[in-house]
């Protein structure tokens, strides 16, 4: 082989390393650095995993529903048994005061005999003493429990409150009017424990 042979060869040998370098250099720019985008293609373990946060978010929301709607259905039945105990305190409450005010009642039409015997010794000028004085305070005594007196001469004849036993007629009235008293009635609360009894005279 003569030198010149050898002189190509070598200068042969020193492109081929020249090219290899610069095809390396060119392969290194070309690829995708990694954690970068843009690249050609995206490795799989890089997608967003979108549909299970979304079954996620779904079966949350549904569970949060279903609890919403059995606290409203709780809340509901709370307001009901609240409404149904308070119904429930004033029936008793109302049945309590009548019961109490029935037997009030009772204790006190036993005594209006007592009483009416006490008018009619105040009429005949004999309450004097000291049964005056225990007849005064019998009489405070059925006050202060509620019992209310009525029937006086002259007041306009009420069928619901009076009872007449006699009638006439007279010039000196406009409408039936009770001219006279037999016996007081008496009112407790809006309960009409006795009426009147008295005489009536109508307009002629």
């Amino acid at each position: 082989m003569s030198a010149r042979d050898d002189e190509n060869d070598g200068q042969a040998t020193e492109r081929e390393v020249i090219q290899g370098e610069i095809d390396s250099t060119t392969e290194e720019t070309s690829a995708p650095k990694p954690g970068k985008r843009g690249g050609a293609h995206r490795a799989p373990e890089d997608e967003e995993p979108a549909p299970a946060a979304e079954t996620a978010t779904t079966g949350l929301g549904a569970e949060l529903a279903a609890v919403r709607g059995e606290l409203e259905e709780r809340t509901r039945d709370l307001q009901r048994l609240m409404a149904e105990f308070a119904n429930y305190r004033k029936r008793v409450d109302r049945d309590r005061g009548a019961a109490a005010e029935q037997t009030t009642g009772a204790v006190l039409t036993a005594l209006l005999p007592v009483l009416d015997d006490i008018d009619r010794a105040r009429e005949h000028g004999d309450l004097v003493g000291p049964f005056a004085s225990v007849a005064e305070q019998l009489t405070a005594a059925t006050g202060k429990l509620g019992l209310v007196v009525f029937g006086e001469k002259g007041d306009p004849f009420d069928p619901n409150r009076h009872e007449a036993v006699a009638h006439q007629t007279s010039a000196d009235v406009t409408e039936p009017t009770c001219v006279e008293v037999m016996r007081r009635g008496y009112t407790l609360g809006e309960r009409l424990l006795r009426p009147a009894m008295v005489a009536v005279a109508d307009p002629e």
